[in-house]
């Protein structure tokens, strides 16, 4: 049986009106003691909300409103009481105060969510989905983290469990009956088993990257020649004068970062040193530090002064940062600057199709549309409510691991080994999968998990 505990679930500081919890096998005995008139909260129905005088001997604390959750069907499986008072840092903690005098102890970080997994109302899957709900910056994160709240993720764990435990009872049948002659499958059928597995896992695995960019925000690198413009259009599509702007080549010498939701994605825009050679010591930190960022980021908006460059010029420069920096798996577009400085754009910018370009005036404020509709177009909208996406650092370095065992039962059938050596790596495949739902866990892993969460929740 766990201690009663209790938090104040509202975020720190003054407000209108705060939110205590009281969660645990004896939350009402102790709420119940806060109030002048205990009998009327005893008489309380579950989910009826009644306002409270809260005294501290004679004391007029404050007037609440009170409502109490018996277990099993609440949040935590247990009892909560909760009460929302006016939001003076005082009262919180006058009555904070007097539930700890009255037997209750403070919550850590996450524990209420602890509480509930360790109840059985969330899977572990499920408990780090609220923290994901929380911490959601963006719709995309939004729906991320709703989708693995609901158990999809949950859901599609069961299936690879279950494939996995079918491939696992017909080979200990085999070894049962290994020296019978008696044939329950063959190594076929056991392949063709482990093929549909392989791909299961492979796709959440791989499905990663755009899950935790979603999370996290998509980071974009704004590169290019120095005085093209890179800093004009990041102060455009923040639509707030975020970086310094010169004539002057070489003002920016060093990263510059901020966020900014474009149709509810959350991309992460990095403004870098113009790319040229230089002898300023600062300037060429600024320029390594531009090919890490340019390393980093899913989406690159290569910045060109059209009135100064062409088709050839670019596919130069661009060369050149393909045998510095690897672009597989990068999106590129290609951003034509300072159009408002010609009568008409150039036919052979206007012909190349070989990547996306969009023609603009950074300065004027002109097209920036266009590209906020190019870096939306790399998200397939219809992947962030796929119910297989992996979001999770902690489910993806276990995936890993499993993908890591499944190449072991490959090359043990590929080499015809014992089953029973074979055996092992499935065991180890089934065990992964219990560390992910939670299934097999330890206190540090559970520690880690909730610890992330804030208090109160």
């Amino acid at each position: 049986m766990f201690h009663t505990i209790c938090s104040i679930s509202t975020p720190q500081g003054t407000g209108a009106i705060a939110l205590l919890r009281v969660s645990g096998s004896t939350a009402f005995e102790i709420a119940g003691k806060l109030f002048n008139n205990i009998e009327d909260f005893i008489l309380l129905p579950p989910q009826i909300s009644k306002r409270f005088d809260i005294y501290d001997n004679e004391s007029l604390i404050d007037q609440v409103m009170v409502v109490k959750f018996a277990a099993p069907k609440t949040y935590t499986g247990e009892d909560v009481v909760e009460i929302t008072c006016h939001g003076s840092k005082y009262i919180q903690q006058k009555i904070t105060e007097l539930l700890l005098q009255n037997g209750a102890r403070l919550a850590k970080a996450g524990e209420f969510s602890m509480r509930a997994f360790l109840n059985g109302k969330l899977d572990l899957p499920q408990a780090e989905a609220i923290a994901d709900l929380i911490d959601s910056q963006s719709e995309a994160a939004h729906k991320l983290a709703i989708n693995q709240l609901k158990g999809n993720f949950s859901g599609r764990l069961k299936i690879l469990r279950s494939q996995c435990v079918e491939l696992a009872a017909l080979m200990e049948l085999e070894l049962d009956f290994s020296e019978e002659d008696v044939q329950f499958a063959d190594r076929t059928v056991l392949q063709t088993l482990l093929k549909i597995l392989v791909g299961e896992v492979n796709q959440l695995t791989e499905s990663f990257k755009l899950g935790n960019v979603l999370k996290t925000g998509i980071p974009v690198a704004i590169i290019g020649k120095p005085n093209v413009g890179k800093s004009t259009l990041l102060n455009c599509l923040l639509k707030d004068d975020r970086a310094i702007v010169s004539h002057i080549p070489g003002t920016t010498r060093d990263t510059i970062e901020d966020n900014f939701n474009i149709k509810g994605i959350n991309f992460r825009f990095i403004d870098t040193a113009g790319i040229r050679l230089t002898d300023d010591e600062i300037e060429t930190f600024g320029i390594e530090r531009t090919f890490k960022a340019i390393d980093k980021a899913e989406i690159i908006l290569y910045i060109v002064d059209i009135t100064e460059t062409s088709v050839e010029e670019v596919e130069k420069e661009l060369l050149f940062l393909e045998n510095e920096i690897d672009f597989v798996n990068k999106k590129l577009i290609i951003v034509a600057n300072k159009i408002d400085e010609l009568n008409e754009l150039p036919k052979h910018f206007t012909d190349w199709n070989e990547y996306n370009i969009a023609f603009i005036s950074a300065k004027r404020n002109v097209n920036i549309d266009e590209i906020r509709d190019l870096l939306t177009q790399h998200i397939d909208q219809k992947n962030i409510t796929d119910t297989a996406l992996l979001t999770n650092v902690r489910h993806y370095d276990i995936m890993l691991k499993i993908e890591e065992e499944i190449r072991k039962v490959e090359e043990g059938f590929a080499h015809e080994l014992p089953t029973d050596l074979i055996v092992i790596h499935i065991n180890a495949i089934l065990n992964y999968l219990g560390e992910i739902a939670g299934e097999i866990t330890t206190d540090e892993v559970l520690d880690t998990v909730f610890g992330r969460f804030c208090i109160g929740k």
